[in-house]
């Protein structure tokens, strides 16, 4: 649905500090697609429009918002037929091909000149072959989360091994729940366990140069990891029939106490508290360590960038500068908005249990690096046919060879 905003006042009164003289005189029309199709981001979406639009009276800001799933598909047709001025994506190997093929902006001047303060430390996620191509404007942490009350109830601890782990699945599984929910329908949350067993079991270094392709997927290596991964499937430590569920409907599982936990992003805990649970019911732990190397995790950014094509270039690059200033990033993240953390240096992290966590997660205990995700840090390609066969394996795991010579060969497809 098209919605169109003009000069909307108050609509979340994020900042003014940006209106100069210049960015004053912006006129015509701005037009953005964003795939903040879930309830939280959306509004945060729609906010951020109004609010932009009501500081440029001579703008008209519109806004296409689509699903987020079925933006993965038609973003290539959106930049190629009469393209928007800015889009939501993702940061690192996810630019990529639009990158190469000449469909976002080098923005590589805004960062040059210093229009974009507070976001050094993020841009080479922003960076291909030493130019920046947009902006970040949220990231967030995975690790489990945990029904807090039930593991009291079971007289379980946070478990910082792999071993503790699966000693506390069994004891949920005794009581009639299942460890874990996860919807694989989308094949994406596959990814995520992936790379959290690949990571702890041999390393970030290893885990990027599976990605980059320089690593076999019939190593011994990679088979250590799915050995262990199998470990819980052989449990039954996951909820049934999850490949016929997405993310959004693996969570009543955890919400009604059928599961007790959830390898996740920070953004299902709104899902979590609008489906009843309070933060007492709910915690978060650092995936637990399997071997002996440091602890790499999972924090994607997500991007908005400005389409090659755009008509209103000055336009879309004032609304970059307004979406990563401090102000901004501070009120959009925060445990009432996004719920995640904000990229510019100068923001403040929300007082918010779970934001806390992540943020002393990602900044004293990643230890061994930051990967953006399955999906995002491996090629498109490889990671399609990646996904399906990890969501294969946790369907069927005893196709684990046939499906280990498959990624195999593709990798010597893929990455000449």
């Amino acid at each position: 649905m098209l919605k169109k905003f003009a000069s909307v006042a108050g609509a979340l009164a994020l900042s003014t500090a940006l209106v100069t003289p210049a960015m004053a005189e912006l006129s015509g029309t701005l037009r953005i697609i964003s795939d903040m199709s879930n309830p939280a981001p959306r509004a945060i979406m729609e906010g951020l429009a109004a609010d932009f639009g009501a500081m440029h009276p001579g703008l008209e800001v519109e806004v296409d918002i689509v699903d987020r799933e079925a933006w993965k598909s038609q973003i290539r047709n959106a930049l190629t037929a009469n393209p928007p001025d800015v889009i939501n994506w993702y940061a690192a190997n996810r630019m990529g091909p639009y990158v190469k093929a000449g469909l976002f902006e080098d923005i590589s001047d805004m960062y040059d000149n210093g229009d974009l303060p507070g976001l050094d430390a993020v841009k080479g996620a922003m960076t291909l072959d030493g130019k920046q191509y947009g902006v970040p404007y949220t990231y967030y942490q995975w690790g489990i989360y945990y029904r807090e009350d039930i593991f009291k109830e079971l007289g379980l601890s946070e478990p910082t091994t792999f071993d503790e782990e699966i000693a506390n699945c069994e004891k949920i599984l005794e009581s009639g729940r299942k460890c874990y929910t996860i919807g694989t329908k989308f094949l994406w949350t596959a990814g995520g366990w992936f790379d959290y067993m690949n990571m702890r079991t041999n390393g970030f270094d290893f885990h990027m140069k599976l990605a980059t392709g320089e690593a076999s997927w019939t190593s011994d290596e990679v088979r250590a990891t799915f050995a262990n991964w199998q470990k819980l499937i052989d449990m039954g430590a996951f909820i049934d029939d999850h490949q016929t569920y997405s993310w959004q409907e693996a969570l009543p599982f955890m919400v009604k106490g059928e599961a007790t936990a959830y390898l996740m992003g920070n953004f299902a805990v709104p899902h979590l508290r609008d489906g009843g649970l309070t933060d007492e019911q709910i915690d978060f732990y650092q995936f637990p360590k399997i071997a002996d190397v440091p602890m790499g995790e999972d924090a994607p950014t997500d991007t908005f960038h400005i389409a090659s094509g755009a008509q209103n270039k000055e336009a879309a690059r004032a609304f970059l500068q307004y979406v990563t200033s401090a102000d901004v990033q501070t009120k959009i993240n925060a445990g009432d908005g996004l719920g995640q953390l904000p990229v510019n240096a100068a923001s403040s992290v929300d007082d918010d249990e779970f934001l806390n966590q992540g943020f002393d997660m990602l900044s004293n205990n990643a230890t061994g690096g930051i990967a953006q995700f399955f999906d995002r840090d491996f090629p498109a390609e490889m990671a399609s046919i990646g996904m399906e066969g990890l969501q294969e394996f946790m369907v069927f795991p005893d196709n684990l060879e046939d499906i280990l010579n498959r990624l195999e060969a593709a990798r010597g497809r893929i990455y000449k």
